[in-house]
Order: structure tokens, then C-alpha cells, then sequence
């Protein structure tokens, strides 16, 4: 599937925060003023608030952007403890969300289940026969092998919904954590067997058998990593759009029975498929047709058992948690309550957002939002006019898709309808996860073959995060982002618009990175550029790579310029677009001096803090490699290296260490 190409501000479901303030002006407690700002801006602006906000053991890293996202969890913990399932009308959403809640937490009974609510669908596994695959793989939730299939807009008629195929399967994630001969991805998939055994020993698996089970889950999924492309390669839409027949697939890939696999989902109409990676199918059709029966059992049970983990009994999920804890650096599990939410919060989403909207979110912000979006329109407008490196035919198309954008504040319009989904606490909490992962897949599928709903949000109201999505040209920004400290509506212009103005700006610009370029006003995948001007853009993108590339973000380990191209794009773009729209609102005005921080420096100041964070060494190392948003130092330090304002805000000169010469400061957007 293509969801990969819906660009957020951040990986996780969390948002940035603006700094601190009141609506003066800027919290001088955040700064380090030991630091000058000409040599290195993001501890200036932010080493005051990284002292006095050490990491606590339950996190990998934790910012500004992180705070606003634990306040919107304690506002959604609030509301489903006003939840009563036993006074809510049986099959509401009020009774359902209550009693997922309520099953999360109820650790006596989930240690007394122990493993038995895997029992049954473990059984069926482990019977299976090699053509079983494909339908175990349809019909049992929470089984993740070899590859994914979706419901999606058509990329190159965005107007109807089509089938994907993906490459999947790897426990892990990530390609490069089976390949990568290094110290860190060694440890990683060292605790991730131990994890495999431990896991199949509390499902009752002997010793031996569980390493048995582990070491053919691991062969298997090295296989499969080795046929995967790289998360850079996956950046090239036209690289992952291959149309093809079903009847051509089983033909050319016998072990690929897709006509079995969709019927198995209720979907007896699927005739082509788009094929994301060939590579990888060619891969699992050889691994379904010469592994062992044993193994593909064992891989099954595998990433069944992973699947589960986290909704069984204590020790279940405290195997998880050492494997986490190797990955990503946190020393100490989440409090159950958090564990328990986010079950409710993700699979129920729109259904906990109608509550949320009703309470946290006052139209207000909708109207003044709305206003904010409008004017960073007409600012992204200006600089489109004002590239030096693009053709005036080029500019026209890009107005054009700019006019074009549709724009979501808030909340949907139409909520979506859960009354097919059954939350019944007379079974296990698993087999309700389970019951709520078949609604969602269900729910996509329904998709297959009807007009896009361009109406539909791929974001929850409470998110605290925003997106653009290519394939509908749309932009949004659910109520959970627009709140305090974040979304100010009575602070100071500059900080505002050094803060949500560049979220806004930011999801703007992804519509013309170096993925959205390819997308045309309507969400096709369509070049409507010049070829001259695809090389300048090229250019400038290659140039910007080359930078992030060369920062070092902890002992040898290098940034990966390719892989965050996008979000650095729309880094910049977000912050010199916001910067303009902030001056077009002085109107003429030169703007206010407040407790000593003129317009611009509260501007880049609000900015920096929406990245200020603490962060352990494994979770840098491991963002590094998965996450394609730049750390937030670097969002900070590297992007304003390119921005001429902002060395005229601080008087950064030649000689200092922030300073990057005119000749070598990239500006795309």
C-alpha cells in the first residue's frame, strides 16, 4: 500500500509543542544563555528547557512536542474514565471503548489467561500445510507474514480505489537491521531471537522447539529482507507502481494464489493488483514454494506470537518490553493505563474523537485556523512567484495545485460508523484487538473498486500531528494539534506563527517535495514540470542531501540526506513560507520589541523550541535509520543554516559555527 506517501510532522502520533509562553512573549527558562546563538542555536534556544526536563526511565526521548502529545493522552484518559459500559446502551461506541479500556487494564485476569487466548488460532498454525499459508494469512488478524495488501486511490486516476500488494513480513521492521554486519544491528537481532524464544516458551514450545521456531523465522525473514528495497528506494513513487493482472501473477508466481488469498477476505472481484515491489514477490513466491513445512510454520507462529504479545499476560508483554528496550534505549515500560489507552485511541479513533471534539476542541480554533491556513496559501503564493529557477509554465502549474489544495481543520464532517464492530468482555482482550484489526481491514476493503471518499480523514481528531497526502492534494490538521502551548489563538503573532504557521507551511510544502512534485493538482501521478526544471529542482535537492549527509549525529553514524530529503524540504519550506506569512500580517509594521526579542528572533526562537527534546543514544541510532524526519537538533541547527533572515535576527557572522556561506545555502521552496 501507498500510506507511506501521507506525510506527518512526526513518525509517531504525537505533536511539537511551541515554546512555553505566555502571551507576552518567549520563557527565558528555556534558553541556555551560556550559548550563543551564532554557535549552536538549538542549545541557545532550547538547553534551558533540555536541563530542567531529564529523561524519565519510560522514555526514548522526550520533547516539547512529546509534552503536548502526554497532555492530549491525559485529556483522552479523562474522557473514557467518564465512560460507564455498564450504563452505555450495549454495541454504543460509549460501551465499547470503555470496555477495551477496561480489558487493558485488567491485569489479574490477563495473567490468569496467560497464553490461552492464542491457543486456538496457534493450533490451526501449527497444523498448517504449505497452500494453507495464503489463507491463514487472510483469515486470522494479527498474522503479519511476507507481504500486505490494501484498499488505496489509484495512482494514476486518483478517483478510484485499487488494490495494493507490499512488501512485508520483516519482525524487526527495517531491512537494514538483518543485512547490516554492525555492532548495533548484531545486538538488535540478537535480542530479537532471544525475544522469538522467550515468547514461544510462555506459549509452551519446549527449548528446543522454540529455538527451532527462531531460528527459522529469522532465516526466512532474512530472506525476505534481502529482497526488500531499501526505505530510500521506497522514496521513488514510479518504482513502487507495477499494475499486474492477478491471473498474470499466479501464472508467473505459482505459490502467489491471490484469487484464493482475496476470497479468503470476502473480495471475489479483484482482477489486478498494483504490485509495489516484484523483487520481493518473486522472493516470497521462492520461500513458500522451497522452505521446509516447519519453517513456514514456525515463521507463522512467529510473528502471530510477536502480534499478540502485548495484549497477553505480564510476561508476555515484558518480553517485549527487553526487546523495545534494545531498539530504542528506554529503560521502563509506559504505566499500564498509557498501554491500555492507546488500544481504544488507535482502533476506535474516530469514535473516541466525536467525544474529544465535543469537549477540547471550541469552533474558535476552527475559524481562526482556517485564517492562519489561508494566509500561508497566499505566502507559499509569493515565493512561487519568486523563484529564480523555475519557468513561468512551471509556476502557472504550481499555483494551480496550490489553488487546488483541499484544506482539514479540526474534525471530519461525517463520522465514521463502528456499529459492525463487536466488543464483547465475555471474550479475551486479544480476541477483541483481534475483532477490532478485522473491523479496520473490513472497513478498507469495502473500498475496493467505489470512487475515493475525499471527504474521509487518515487521522484521528485527537492526533496531535498534521499530514498532506498526495494522492487526494489535501491537507489537515486535526484538533489535537490545535491547542496550548501549541496553537495559541491569544499569543503573540510571532510565536504562533513560528509554531502551528510552520506546521502548516511545512504539510504545504510536502506538496511540491521531492515526492509530492510528482503528484499533480488532482492527486496523479502525472510530471507536469518542464524538463529543465525537473533538473533544477533535482539539483537543489541533491545539494540539500549532501548537506544533511554530512552531519554526524552521534559517533561515526551520519544522517541520511536521501532518506529525510522530503521532510527537510518541507522543514525549510514551512519556515521561510510562515516567516513571510508573520510579516504580510504586520502589514508594513516592523512588529513589536518584546522583553528584549525582536519579531524575527521570537519567530525562530518558537520554532527552535518545537524540536527542544532529550534523547537516548539507541533511539538517535535507531530514528537514524527508520525515521524519515531529521532529529530535531538538526531540524533546528542545519535547516537555519540556509535561511538569510534568520542570520540577520541574531547577527550571525562568518567565523561563526551556525554561519553557512551565501554560495552554499540551498533554498528550494
Amino acid at each position: 500500500m501507498n500510506k507511506t506517501l501521507i506525510t506527518a510532522v512526526m513518525t509517531i502520533a504525537t505533536a511539537s509543542a511551541a515554546v512555553a509562553a505566555t502571551p507576552a512573549g518567549i520563557d527565558r527558562s528555556h534558553l541556555d544563555p551560556t550559548v550563543a546563538p551564532g554557535q549552536d542555536f538549538y542549545e541557545y534556544a532550547c538547553g534551558g528547557w533540555m536541563k530542567s526536563h531529564p529523561l524519565k526511565p519510560e522514555y526514548s526521548r522526550f520533547g516539547t512536542f512529546d509534552e503536548l502529545g502526554e497532555n492530549n493522552r491525559k485529556q483522552v484518559h479523562d474522557l473514557i474514565m467518564g465512560l460507564d459500559a455498564s450504563k452505555a446502551a450495549k454495541g454504543s461506541n460509549e460501551q465499547k471503548i470503555a470496555d477495551l479500556f477496561a480489558m487493558g487494564m485488567d491485569s489479574v485476569r490477563l495473567n490468569r489467561q496467560g497464553a490461552a487466548p492464542i491457543k486456538k488460532d496457534l493450533a490451526k498454525i501449527n497444523k498448517a500445510k504449505r497452500g494453507d499459508v495464503l489463507r491463514l494469512m487472510a483469515t486470522t488478524p494479527g498474522l503479519g507474514v511476507f507481504f500486505g495488501t490494501g484498499v488505496e486511490a489509484d495512482m494514476m486516476n486518483s478517483d478510484m480505489n485499487v488494490m495494493y500488494w507490499a512488501q512485508g513480513g520483516l519482525g524487526l521492521g527495517d531491512r537494514d537491521y538483518y543485512l547490516d554486519d554492525t555492532e548495533r544491528a548484531r545486538s538488535v537481532r540478537d535480542a530479537y531471537k532471544k525475544f522469538l524464544v522467550q515468547i514461544a516458551r510462555l506459549a509452551g514450545y519446549s527449548q528446543k522447539d522454540a529455538e527451532r521456531l527462531a531460528a527459522n523465522s529469522m532465516k526466512i525473514e532474512h530472506s525476505l529482507a534481502e529482497a526488500a528495497m531499501s526505505r530510500e528506494e521506497l522514496r521513488n513513487p514510479a518504482a513502487s507502481y507495477n499494475p499486474m493482472a492477478v491471473a498474470e501473477i499466479e501464472k508467473k508466481f505459482p505459490n502467489m494464489k491471490l484469487t484464493e488469498y482475496f476470497a479468503a477476505q470476502g473480495l471475489n472481484n479483484v482482477e489486478n493488483v498494483i504490485v509495489g515491489q516484484p523483487k520481493s514477490m518473486a522472493a516470497v513466491d521462492s520461500i513458500l514454494s522451497n522452505a521446509t513445512q516447519q519453517e513456514l510454520r514456525d515463521y507463522m507462529a512467529a510473528d502471530y506470537l510477536s502480534s499478540a504479545a502485548n495484549y497477553l499476560s505480564d510476561d508476555f508483554v515484558n518480553a517485549a518490553f527487553e526487546l523495545s528496550k534494545v531498539i530504542s534505549g528506554v529503560e521502563q515500560q509506559q504505566p499500564r493505563w498509557k498501554r491500555a489507552l492507546a488500544i481504544p485511541n488507535g482502533m476506535l479513533g474516530e469514535a473516541l474523537g466525536e467525544l474529544y471534539v465535543a469537549k477540547y476542541f471550541p469552533p474558535s480554533s476552527k475559524e481562526k485556523m482556517v485564517k492562519l491556513v489561508k494566509n500561508l496559501q497566499t505566502a507559499l503564493g509569493q515565493h512561487i512567484d519568486s523563484l529564480t529557477w523555475m519557468s513561468p509554465a512551471t509556476k502557472a502549474k504550481t499555483h494551480e495545485k496550490l489553488d487546488a489544495f483541499t484544506v482539514k481543520v479540526g474534525y471530519p464532517d461525517k463520522w465514521r460508523d463502528y456499529s459492525k464492530l463487536t466488543v464483547d468482555p465475555a471474550k479475551s482482550y486479544w480476541e477483541n484487538v483481534q475483532a477490532a484489526i478485522q473491523y479496520n481491514t473490513d472497513f478498507n476493503n469495502n473500498d475496493f473498486g467505489k470512487k475515493v471518499d475525499r471527504d474521509r480523514w487518515y487521522m484521528s481528531p485527537q492526533t496531535v500531528n498534521a499530514y498532506y497526502s498526495p494522492l487526494t492534494n489535501e491537507i489537515c490538521f486535526p484538533a489535537g494539534i490545535l491547542q496550548a502551548p501549541f496553537f495559541m489563538p491569544e499569543a503573540d503573532d510571532a510565536l504562533n506563527y513560528g509554531a502551528i504557521g510552520v506546521v502548516i507551511g511545512h504539510e504545504m510544502t510536502h506538496g511540491f517535495d521531492d515526492q509530492g512534485r510528482q503528484f499533480d493538482k488532482n492527486g496523479n501521478f502525472k510530471n507536469w514540470w518542464t524538463e529543465e526544471d525537473a533538473k533544477a529542482f533535482t539539483k537543489l535537492a541533491d545539494e540539500l542531501v549532501a548537506q544533511f549527509d554530512s552531519v554526524v549525529v552521534l559517533g561515526d553514524t551520519h544522517a541520511n540526506g536521501r532518506f529525510t530529503l522530503g521532510e527537510n524540504i518541507a522543514d525549510q519550506g514551512g519556515l521561510r513560507v510562515s516567516h513571510t506569512a508573520y510579516h504580510n500580517s504586520l502589514n508594513g509594521s516592523e512588529g513589536e520589541t518584546i522583553d528584549g526579542f525582536t519579531p524575527d528572533q521570537r519567530f525562530y526562537l518558537s520554532y527552535a523550541n518545537v524540536w527542544a527534546n532529550n534523547i537516548r543514544d539507541a533511539e538517535i541510532l535507531s530514528r537514524t535509520k527508520t525515521d524519515p524526519h531529521s532529529l530535531g537538533r538538526w531540524r533546528v541547527n542545519q535547516t537555519l543554516r540556509n535561511i538569510d533572515p534568520f542570520f540577520k535576527a541574531f547577527n550571525i557572522k562568518e567565523g561563526d559555527k551556525m554561519f553557512l556561506p551565501e554560495s552554499e545555502r540551498v533554498i528550494i521552496w
